[in-house]
């Protein structure tokens, strides 16, 4: 049977005969978890049992309460791309389509549970259907955005020793680039209506449902690679349990998603905050993830899916709001927006009261890691005090400590940490996979310390100051660089030319560099101004304090 995903103008698509839920092997004998039982875990005031799997324990049993009638009729993925291409998948259907697609990888493929799969997807629906049945496979998923440069997968690829990469049409060319140069990698997976030499088709389902496998809750279930200052990025890797439940109360208090709610976050498929506000925190309160594919940000095209769909709640970057605020309007009016969220980086006072006065919402922060997700945020109901990250989010304890792991009296800089009992916290990353010192490092006696230092005030908000590190982010986007920043909100290269490089035409020259950056790093990642300079300016090669440049446009990852 072939299932495909050939968007056809104005169709909607649906399956016929959705299934019921299937559980684990031998979970029809046991008592089901109930999503109640989960925000209990993560507000850790229960036990998280021995097995949890994300796709048996969440997204079936809200296909039961559809088939129930307990949950509302939106669908559970609501995609669409502009130009008139449409998909819309239940739980029910979402839960048969996962179930038929995880033959694609056990039976062609050849890989067995705990294998490392690298999936290289832009915003299209095979990508949240990629990660749901690696999670009923029991297979490692490592996402990558389609910004990688061949460089970046190469790394990526080798140090995960991923057998199988899933990607799209576009970013196929650059895989088979270094292809060779990955000894571990035995499949390629193309995500396409046409075929490809050398790829296996993701098009090509089985008929046959495959059940849901039974993972242990602290079992590999996804690896992000993070960002670093120096060397190469280390891979976090995240069990079933971290994300699968420890996004629970992310969702309903900073997220504030109900079952009816449909919630539409920006984010790359490459980064964490995708997982958080796409899939898990989504997904375990029921609601529906809202994605336009949109390659490129239009600030016309985004007023009009605003306007158009009935997007309850939208997390998008400072950037975004930025530029939706330049239009000056005297108003907007959405059809149903009520919640809107930012993060990424710190947003300005001005953005934040000229969107109050054009939409009568708020907007709520927040500051997050790859290796423990949502640490700090305003929430719905709480003052909103601009420039801060807000309070401390369930389930951690917030602190800010000296050197010597004491807890320091508001108003006083320090490290920004969180409390650890007896145990390392279910919903933490695991590890960095084959970086034991690295992962011990995070640890200062009963503290895991985030490399961010910051202020609390009398009431409990934290103050972002600065990190330990040169990971910048502009326009929501990781920066890797020892650059120095100007105040005009873009990382900015001084560069003291050679002797053989100073009759060079400037223009040419600043182009060159900046496209040398984009090939060896990423596209994202390269300084929008160039100054060439004959020696570089005292506040960069000066040392201040904390030893990084800080604008205050500027947050981190």
């Amino acid at each position: 049977m072939k299932i495909f995903f050939r968007y056809q103008t104005k169709k909607i698509i649906w399956l016929t005969k959705p299934p019921g839920r299937h559980f684990h092997k031998d979970r029809q004998k046991k008592t089901p978890l109930t999503l109640a039982d989960l925000e209990a875990i993560n507000r850790c005031n229960r036990q998280k049992n021995k097995n949890f799997n994300f796709a048996a324990d969440v997204l079936d049993q809200w296909a039961q309460k559809e088939k129930t009638g307990e949950r509302p009729a939106n669908p559970a993925l609501w995609w669409v791309n502009g130009k008139g291409d449409e998909v819309k998948w239940s739980f029910r259907e979402l839960g048969s389509l996962s179930r038929k697609a995880a033959n694609v990888l056990t039976k062609p493929c050849g890989l067995q549970r705990g294998d490392h799969v690298a999936v290289i997807l832009p915003r299209i629906p095979e990508w949240w259907l990629v990660n749901v049945k690696k999670i009923r496979t029991g297979i490692v998923f490592i996402p990558g955005t389609i910004q990688l440069t061949a460089k970046d997968i190469l790394y990526r690829l080798r140090a995960s020793k991923a057998k199988c990469v899933v990607a799209s049409k576009k970013m196929a060319p650059v895989v088979e680039s270094i292809a060779l140069e990955c000894p571990d990698l035995k499949t390629k997976k193309l995500v396409s209506p046409q075929s490809r030499t050398g790829w296996l088709s993701f098009q090509e389902f089985a008929s046959e449902e495959k059940k849901c496998v039974e993972t242990g809750s602290q079992e590999p279930m996804t690896i992000y690679f993070t960002s670093e200052k120096k060397g190469s990025p280390k891979m976090a890797q995240h069990s079933q349990s971290s994300l699968g439940i420890g996004k629970k109360i992310c969702g309903r208090y900073w997220l504030d998603l109900k079952s009816s709610d449909i919630i539409w976050n920006m984010s790359d498929t490459g980064w964490v905050k995708a997982a958080i506000g796409s899939v898990f925190s989504s997904w375990l309160r029921g609601a529906c993830v809202f994605v336009h594919q949109m390659a490129e940000f239009d600030t016309d095209i985004f007023l009009d899916t605003l306007t158009t769909y009935p997007i309850t709640t939208l997390c998008s970057p400072p950037t975004v709001y930025r530029m939706l605020v330049r239009k000056k309007k005297k108003r907007y009016k959405f059809k149903s927006l009520r919640h809107c969220l930012t993060g990424g980086e710190p947003l300005k006072k001005e953005v934040l009261e000229q969107w109050r006065t054009q939409t009568g919402l708020e907007l709520y922060e927040e500051k997050k890691q790859t290796e423990v997700g949502i640490i700090c945020a305003k929430k719905k109901g709480q003052e909103i005090k601009p420039g801060s990250m807000g309070k401390g989010m369930l389930p951690y304890k917030k602190k800010i400590i000296d050197e010597n792991e004491k807890n320091l009296p508001p108003g006083k800089e320090g490290e920004i940490a969180l409390r650890l009992k007896s145990t390392w916290p279910f919903c933490f990353f695991s590890e960095y996979v084959d970086n034991p010192q690295k992962t011990a490092k995070k640890i200062r006696g009963d503290f895991y310390v985030t490399g961010d230092r910051g202020v609390m005030d009398s009431d409990g908000y934290f103050w972002f100051v600065g990190r330990a590190d040169d990971v910048i982010i502009s326009s929501g986007k990781q920066l890797h660089s020892a650059l120095a920043a100007n105040p005009k909100k873009v990382v900015k290269a001084f560069v003291v030319l050679a002797a053989p490089f100073k009759s060079y035409n400037p223009e040419k020259l600043k182009k060159k560099l900046q496209d040398h950056v984009k090939k060896s790093t990423a596209p994202y990642k390269y300084p929008r101004k160039v100054e060439f300079v004959e020696e570089l300016p005292k506040t960069i090669t000066g040392k201040k304090k904390n030893n990084v440049l800080r604008d205050q446009e500027w947050g981190r990852r």
